[in-house]
């Protein structure tokens, strides 16, 4: 599921379930196996366990927390968050405006926590069948922060700073964009408006793009942990060995193709 939505649009956890199970089905019809790979935990938690109805997006209430959070600033709104929904509040970074919005917006227009929608144990369980959740999960913290600052020197060689100048060049995209806020993209589009160029601009999104990952592989890797899954060590020489076999295993023990997040 790449290259699905404008920049413009929003996604949810709702949307992907229903996108994937209808993927899924169409690959289980061809007696193939459908495999899962990203790490959106969220999205992945969703599929798997089902996810309770949650409100609509309100655009008035959006706007009303986008123009609260433009005074106040995004931590003084993750505040407002841990005042009614602490579970919530303590999962979420003080500047993750996406969720933080997502997370009052469900207050404000239900009146109830959105952690509430995900306690309730009422939400139908998606037909996933077998499955198998393959986790690489790096054991040393330099390796991952290694492969963080690797990736992010591709992707500059790879002129990323150029895909954001055309997204820029737009006209109609701007950082209150989810797809904007997304990392990487972020640290770009904030250095460029800082007016940065050249060695000064690439060694700031080094700087932040990279801090931004760390931060971010914490939380996944936190999501990852909460699920039952098959942890492998992402570093290990023979990891591929070792995840071809996991496979190999479940494949024997399944009767029919399972899904394979």
């Amino acid at each position: 599921m790449i290259d699905i939505l404008d920049p413009t649009e929003a996604y949810s956890a709702a949307r992907f379930v229903q996108e994937a199970q209808s993927l899924m089905a169409d690959i289980h019809a061809r007696g193939r196996w459908p495999v899962l790979v990203g790490g959106t935990m969220l999205y992945f938690k969703a599929l798997i366990d089902g996810i309770d109805a949650l409100p609509a997006a309100n655009p008035q209430v959006r706007a009303e927390l986008d123009a609260e959070a433009a005074r106040l600033g995004w931590p003084a709104m993750h505040a407002q968050l841990a005042q009614v929904d602490p579970a919530t509040a303590a999962r979420l970074a003080p500047m993750d405006a996406q969720r933080i919005q997502r997370a009052l917006e469900v207050w404000r227009v239900s009146g109830q926590p959105l952690s509430a929608f995900h306690t309730r144990g009422q939400a139908e369980r998606p037909p996933t069948g077998a499955h198998l959740l393959i986790s690489l999960e790096p054991t040393e913290r330099a390796w991952l922060h290694q492969r963080i600052q690797q990736r992010f020197e591709q992707m500059w060689q790879a002129n990323f700073v150029g895909e954001v100048l055309a997204l820029r060049a737009r006209g109609d995209l701007h950082l209150n964009l989810p797809a904007m806020r997304c990392v990487g993209y972020r640290q770009v589009w904030e250095a460029l408006d800082a007016g940065l160029t050249g060695q000064t601009l690439q060694a700031q999104v080094m700087d932040t793009g990279c801090a931004a990952t760390r931060q971010l592989a914490k939380r996944q890797l936190t999501w990852l942990r909460s699920l039952e899954r098959h942890p492998l060590a992402a570093e290990a020489p023979d990891v591929a060995t070792r995840l071809l076999d996991t496979v190999g295993r479940f494949a024997k023990a399944c009767p029919t193709p399972p899904a394979l997040p």
